[in-house]
């Protein structure tokens, strides 16, 4: 009985810091007005990143965190997925696809729609960490103005409010005056309970399309995009038209 007293005494503890910890680190999603100010900052951010290059790319290759690579078909809205020993050939629209396990084709529905739903789900998350800049007028999305303590900022909040894996998701960026580019960026999503986590936007490179791309972000955990190079066009890519049988 003693023990299972003090079990209960340090379980008691550990949920009364991490109860302390939450109410220090979680920050209330903050007011913004929307109109021309939100539009202008969004303008301008966009700019920084050269969105018309990007607009123009038919083709993306990155790898996310050094645990999925992937080759994205931006004009036909495919993409390869690949991760451990599996490949996923993936019609984004649909859902469909080829699924190969070390190089063999998986022929059972079941297996393969597990395996569809989780190269879509690791899609969905990693190109948006490669580049959700310019998704921020996507259908859907919501733009406030929002004032920071630092004078070297502004912010800009966007809410999804449908699309992707987690619709209402929030994302506070803070855009520097000068540059136009964002030095970080707080969210509101639902899988994390705890708000306003911040994460860097850092180490910004030009692509071979004129893209510019961060590719590192530091916050709680560190979360890098390697190996990224783009192409105008999917015959531009080394390996030729890989979704010849989708």
């Amino acid at each position: 009985m003693r023990v299972l007293k003090w079990i209960v005494i340090i379980l008691a503890i550990l949920l009364l810091g991490g109860w302390i910890t939450y109410l220090i680190i979680d920050k209330p999603l903050p007011d913004g007005e929307k109109g021309p100010k939100a539009e202008a900052l969004a303008d301008k951010m966009l700019a920084a990143v050269n969105d018309s290059a990007w607009q123009q790319t038919a083709v993306v290759a990155w790898s996310y965190a050094g645990q999925h690579d992937f080759v994205w078909d931006k004009k036909r809205h495919f993409t390869r997925v690949s991760w451990e020993n599996y490949e996923v050939f993936l019609n984004i629209s649909e859902k469909t696809g080829i699924v190969k396990v070390k190089g063999k084709t998986i022929k059972d529905e079941e297996a393969k729609k597990h395996y569809i739903q989780q190269a879509y789900e690791f899609w969905a998350n990693d190109s948006f960490w490669m580049n959700p800049i310019v998704k921020i007028r996507d259908g859907g999305t919501e733009r406030r103005y929002v004032e920071l303590d630092n004078p070297d900022q502004e912010g800009l909040l966007v809410t999804y409010n449908s699309g992707g894996v987690t619709p209402g998701d929030s994302y506070l960026w803070k855009i520097n005056k000068e540059s136009g580019l964002p030095d970080a960026w707080q969210f509101w999503v639902q899988i994390i309970p705890i708000g306003g986590l911040e994460f860097t936007w850092e180490n910004w490179v030009k692509t071979e399309t004129g893209a510019i791309i961060a590719t590192e972000h530091k916050g709680p955990i560190s979360v890098s995009i390697s190996n990224l190079k783009t192409y105008p066009s999917i015959q531009d890519y080394e390996e030729g038209d890989i979704f010849g049988d989708l």
